[in-house]
């Protein structure tokens, strides 16, 4: 079973409105996580990991960063013969039009795959978080003899309201699949069974039911024959129609798993790597989670009181106060600040002296955070500036909304990338 063989494809996601703003100027696999990585070098990752390297990442939107990102980051030597490539929607004369689902996505490049003469196609995500042995879930396709393969986690009946639900066989083959089922339907039938469930989830916690984790293994003939047709998506049409013609097998993953696309999950995902005993380990000497090596100096903190937060290379912080809080690279701080419950995705640059003097001058706030400026429960973007005095938060919490300088998401504050909030400003 030569690595060599197998392909993998990052669905990159469409306009990622459900993350909105932090889509407004990037592709969502490009949005920062988790202080210093972006969302795309999860799956990338696991595929290197697991001896995977030869990846393209489709994507249709503000992709300009994610290109950046990815040629300064994933540079293989001649020897592994691997490669990390975008391949955005463009006009050809057999396509005009952009991809219209995550099936149409593949469909339109298979011109593209085919030159690789591929064995298998490994097929992931590029908004989800988790550390998976993807050379383990390939061999134990081949090994079940099926087509196609689907990642599979176990959820409650609650959970399973917004995903695909599987019916497995004690062997593990797919006999149903049921999207999205209402919580009034009864789907009792579609328990795991003893023999499936994972030893590692214990039976009392409701963890009941199978649910895709929109991540496949097919062989490769067998993903040209699921997309010889007009349907668009894997999840909603594709799976369904392919489990109608063909056994597949499910592979069930035990470990953590969540998929981050909305602004309350980013949220309170990124937040809980700051906590004591974080759901997501990225101290895996093992399986790393790779990004752009930046070459930046350690952050510098000067009387400080910094509790339970991630703090990522570069940053200079000045008689602080943050708390359950990731801060992002190059991020200035300043003295009297307070920051509680904030994602702070840091800059781009470093300003000098003569810079930050010509902004107070002109009365431009300097990038980071101002003196005496108070943050709690929100999201600031990139390269935003945050000027001194700044209640941010504090006083009073929004309905959801745009109100132009910044946006309200599930009562979560974002302020934009390149935002300018003036001294004093009360939200």
């Amino acid at each position: 079973m030569p690595r060599s063989r197998v392909l993998t494809i990052v669905l990159g996601g469409g306009k990622g409105t459900r993350l909105y703003p932090l889509t407004m100027n990037r592709a969502k696999p490009a949005v920062p996580f988790a202080a210093k990585f972006r969302l795309v070098d999860i799956p990338l990752s696991n595929s290197i990991n697991a001896g995977f390297k030869k990846i393209y990442v489709l994507t249709q939107f503000n992709s300009a960063s994610l290109h950046l990102h990815i040629a300064n980051t994933y540079i293989f030597d001649a020897f592994t013969k691997g490669f990390v490539e975008i391949l955005a929607a463009q006009q050809t004369f057999d396509h005009t039009g952009w991809y219209e689902g995550t099936g149409d996505a593949v469909r339109k490049n298979f011109v593209h795959f085919r030159t690789q003469d591929p064995e298998y196609y490994l097929i992931l995500s590029g908004d989800q978080l988790y550390r998976m042995d993807l050379e383990a879930f390939f061999r134990e396709h081949v090994a079940s003899g099926r087509e196609v393969s689907l990642a599979a986690t176990t959820v409650t009946r609650e959970q399973a309201t917004a995903l695909g639900i599987l019916t497995a066989t004690a062997t593990g083959d797919i006999v149903e699949f049921n999207e999205k089922p209402p919580i009034t339907e009864d789907i009792s039938r579609m328990r795991i069974p003893a023999q499936l469930h994972p030893d590692s989830a214990p039976r009392d916690d409701g963890r009941d039911y199978l649910a895709s984790m929109g991540i496949y293994c097919f062989n490769a003939a067998a993903l040209e024959r699921a997309l010889d047709n007009e349907m668009a998506d894997f999840g909603k049409e594709i799976i369904p129609a392919l489990l109608r013609e063909t056994t597949a097998h499910a592979y069930v993953y035990s470990g953590y798993w969540e998929d981050i696309g909305t602004i309350k999950n980013f949220y309170e995902t990124n937040l809980n790597l700051a906590s004591n005993n974080p759901e997501f380990d990225f101290y895996a000497e093992n399986s790393p989670i790779y990004t752009r090596r930046r070459d930046l100096p350690p952050s510098k903190f000067i009387s400080c009181t910094i509790t339970e937060s991630i703090v990522a290379d570069g940053c200079i912080i000045n008689d602080a106060t943050i708390a359950h809080s990731v801060v992002g690279i190059r991020t200035r701080i300043e003295a009297g600040s307070k920051l509680d419950g904030v994602i702070c995705m840091g800059a781009d640059y470093y300003e000098t002296d003569a810079q930050r003097s010509d902004n107070r001058a002109r009365g431009v706030p300097n990038l980071g955070i101002g003196l005496g400026t108070r943050v709690e429960r929100a999201i600031i973007d990139k390269d935003a500036r945050i000027g001194d005095g700044c209640r941010i938060g504090v006083d009073r919490r929004p309905d959801d909304g745009n109100y132009g300088l910044y946006f309200v998401r599930d009562g979560i504050i974002v302020i934009p990338k390149t935002s300018e909030i003036p001294a004093g400003t009360v939200i």
